[in-house]
């Protein structure tokens, strides 16, 4: 009983901080969720996200509050993405970009540390910065791309930039006075399973109620997500937030609307920007027709992961998601933005979703157990 209160007392410690950020909104339902941590001068923010939701679904289930590497997984990411690149004879995407599914493989495969057993940062660095790292990886493959055939020890090549840029990556850590591995301590701590979460999306070039592989430059995986419609995938995402869970969302932020600084992500009416952007903005209008058209003439695009951690409405009823970005604690509200309904509909590329959060009617629909 003891471990539920505690439990307890976390969870309201951190919706009792995040309820504060809200500005003009009323919040209707929020969910335990970690600080906000800063990318830096990195295209990393599908590890930030992913991560974060990773850790609020532990403290949903009950497991505890963690603060997780993203560095650790992205280096894992970055030898899955490096192996690919050399196969496919460099007709592939390198580069920092990924999706939230690259997390979730990630942990199944290769495990998961803590952030102060493995920050990615070295000694007397403060704020990340892969520009020279990423630079030296994509040179270092295509070097190797001239040559015939690829030396067998290649590997041994490309982790020497990582572990220069990034510090070698502990294969035995203590946590709580027991040793771990990333692999056990994902496993035994963490309790994470793969098949915890699921991929969804919208778009209706494919069935609805199938999966497809989402044609979006950084699967490089080729991952598959689940498509529902449009007002489905809405609904599911507010389903997690009132079950207590939350969602990582994949969106285009590369958009006059998204405003980290105001606070707001809000589809406003007209090609000039109002003077000041309230909730009750009159918003335009949206439907699956008007989102394909957007997507295929590739105007939305995958550009930005953040993790939503709440539902919120204006005076005036409108609907609004809690957004934690992992840009630092700026803006109004110290790193969270309101997301409107609007917005959301439109301009999201994919989520990440706990399982269980999920309709017993819909997984039946999609072939989910």
């Amino acid at each position: 009983m003891k471990i539920k209160f505690l439990i307890a007392a976390l969870l309201s410690v951190h919706v009792a901080g995040i309820a504060q950020l809200s500005g003009d909104l009323t919040v209707v339902k929020q969910t335990g969720a970690t600080s906000v941590k800063n990318q830096a001068n990195t295209g990393t923010c599908w590890s930030f996200s992913t991560t974060s939701l990773i850790e609020s679904t532990t403290l949903a289930n009950g497991n505890g509050e963690f603060d997780l590497s993203e560095m650790y997984t992205v280096r894992c990411i970055y030898t899955e993405k490096a192996k690919n690149y050399l196969l496919r004879q460099g007709s592939a995407q390198f580069g920092p970009g990924g999706l939230g599914h690259d997390v979730i493989r990630a942990m199944a495969n290769y495990g998961a540390m803590p952030e102060g057993n493995y920050s990615g940062l070295l000694l007397g660095v403060k704020n990340h910065d892969h520009s020279k790292m990423d630079s030296q990886l994509k040179n270092y493959l295509d070097s190797l791309l001239k040559k015939r055939p690829v030396p067998a020890d290649w590997m041994t090549g490309f982790q020497g930039i990582l572990d220069e840029h990034l510090g070698k990556a502990p294969e035995t850590f203590t946590y709580k006075e027991k040793t771990y591995t990333p692999q056990t301590f994902a496993k035994e701590v963490l309790k994470f399973k793969a098949e915890d979460y699921v991929n969804i999306t919208s778009f209706s070039h494919h069935p609805f109620y199938s999966s497809f592989i989402l044609e979006v430059p950084d699967n490089f995986l080729n991952g598959s997500y689940y498509n529902v419609p449009l007002g489905e995938m809405i609904s599911l995402t507010e389903r997690a937030v009132q079950s207590g869970y939350s969602v990582m969302w994949d969106a285009d932020v590369s958009n006059r609307y998204f405003n980290q600084s105001s606070g707001y992500a809000i589809q406003w009416v007209g090609t000039d920007r109002p003077q000041n952007i309230t909730p009750d903005q009159e918003e335009v209008k949206f439907d699956q027709a008007s989102r394909q058209q957007l997507f295929e003439s590739l105007v939305t695009q995958d550009d930005h992961l953040m993790h939503l951690v709440g539902i919120e409405k204006s005076a005036g009823g409108k609907k609004f998601f809690l957004v934690k970005n992992s840009w630092g604690e700026i803006g109004p509200f110290k790193g969270y933005i309101n997301v409107s309904e609007v917005y959301f509909a439109i301009n999201t590329i994919s989520l990440v979703v706990p399982k269980a959060a999920l309709d017993p009617k819909l997984k039946s629909k999609l072939g989910i157990k």
